[in-house]
């Protein structure tokens, strides 16, 4: 009873499916094992033996899972850096067009200016 409430506890955690796939599998083999009619020496050996199976088996998924990890943030670091290259391209464009717009007004002021200097 102890071991479902372990599960549960688990799962309930929301630690994913891989990890109650593994303990369920463990849970599972060691019930198993112990429930078999065999010396207690190679009961043993059997346990010590799956329980190093889950455990590689986890530590592949550990290491997956951070491979994985890292090619997603590689990915998402190039997707920002030329999305902030195309902003400042913009940036740079609507720059030259204020500044276009402001020497245009500029001209107009000094025109007026040079009219009311003659005047």
């Amino acid at each position: 009873m102890k071991v479902i409430t372990l599960i549960h506890y688990i799962m309930g955690k929301g630690s994913g499916a891989v990890l109650g796939f593994l303990v369920g599998t463990a849970v599972g083999t060691v019930l198993g094992v112990l429930f078999a009619p065999d010396k207690g020496t190679v009961t043993r050996k059997k346990i010590v033996d799956e329980a190093q199976s889950v455990k590689d088996k986890m530590s592949e998924n550990i290491h997956e899972t951070a491979e994985n990890i890292s090619n997603t943030v590689k990915q998402k670091q190039a997707s920002l850096e030329e999305e902030l290259e195309q902003l400042m391209s913009n940036a740079s464009y609507k720059a030259d067009d204020a500044i276009s717009l402001l020497e245009k007004k500029l001209a107009e002021l000094k025109a007026k200016n040079k009219k009311y200097q003659k005047s």
